[in-house]
């Protein structure tokens, strides 16, 4: 009797270590990686701690008065809101020199056949500029009445300049349809920084799905979409046409930006100012404080302290629906 006890309590004591050990592992789980604790308010020897890892993540960047980017910033000095609720930073970081993956999506329908030296030149211009070898990913797609994969993920730009040589206009135009698949079949399937350069005069007449679905797509596989137009301008922002809005608010809604370039200086700068921001961004996590798992657009707000300081950031994500 008294070595069966002896071995119940062994038991007993074997079964309550290793719950201890899970218990410390789901909260170093819970963290990601080279990213600061706000809070600090984790106590790792109780075994009775239930972490919620339900993080919404967001990647931003700020630009001050004169539109240069702020590289130093302090969690302190914002302020996040979610649907216009206070929210708390719980994880916050600095990301520089991260590598990315990157889908260039070009636009080769017959409505560029004039402009589609510009097309190419401004591919071979990003390959050559802002995809480093061996550091960073980048996959090349076009559409037209079709979507076709030129060149599936490779870390050698080189390889992708050469597929261009090889590509024709033709067809009518499914931009949304292509934005929509560049994300669920090749971004989605990746983890890390997901950029996806869209290369287009705007314009869409053969999708299925229309410019909320496929803002809806890259919101929901966190894909931050960078666009510039083909379009002739000259003009200010505010008197864009059309497909260029169309452009711009995909890029606005995504956390990213478009550009539209009326000389080659500008041509350069636009691809610089996408290169340093891939770079060097911020990102910061939290717990909503919505706990309902309904599915629904919540949109997102980073308020700096200083109030001439522009955030960019996605405008929000779409709750789980466990």
């Amino acid at each position: 009797m008294y070595s069966i006890k002896v071995t119940l309590v062994a038991g007993v004591l074997f079964i309550s270590s290793i719950w201890l050990i899970f218990s410390q592992e789901r909260v170093s789980l819970s963290s990601p990686p080279n990213v600061t604790d706000v809070n600090r308010t984790f106590n790792t020897a109780s075994p009775n701690l239930v972490v919620n890892v339900d993080l919404v993540n967001v990647q931003f960047t700020v630009r001050d008065e004169r539109g240069k980017q702020v590289t130093r910033l302090e969690p302190s000095s914002l302020r996040l809101f979610e649907d216009e609720h206070p929210q708390t930073i719980r994880y916050f970081s600095q990301e520089t020199d991260l590598p990315s993956t990157v889908g260039i999506l070009l636009d080769t329908s017959s409505s560029i056949q004039e402009k589609f030296s510009f097309e190419r030149a401004s591919a071979l211009e990003f390959l050559t500029k802002v995809i480093r070898c061996k550091h960073d990913e980048a996959f090349l797609m076009t559409f037209d009445s079709d979507i076709r994969l030129v060149h599936d993920l490779t870390d050698d730009p080189a390889i992708l300049v050469n597929a261009l040589n090889f590509i024709r206009p033709r067809g009518a135009t499914r931009l949304y349809d292509a934005i929509a698949q560049a994300c669920t079949e090749k971004l989605a399937l990746v983890d890390g920084r997901r950029v996806l350069l869209v290369i287009s005069d705007g314009d869409d007449d053969a999708s299925m799905l229309n410019l909320r679905k496929a803002l809806k797509v890259a919101q929901k596989e966190d894909v931050m979409v960078y666009a510039v137009s083909t379009n002739p301008h000259g003009l200010s922002p505010e008197h864009l046409s059309g497909p260029d809005k169309v452009l711009r608010r995909l890029a606005e809604e995504t956390g990213g930006q478009a550009f539209f370039p009326t000389t080659p200086v500008e041509f350069a700068r636009c691809f610089e100012r996408i290169s340093t921001e891939m770079r060097s961004q911020y990102t910061l996590a939290y717990n909503s404080s919505n706990p309902k798992c309904d599915g629904t657009f919540r949109k997102i707000r980073i308020e700096p302290a200083n109030k001439k300081w522009v955030v960019r950031t996605r405008k929000g994500y779409f709750a789980p629906t466990r």
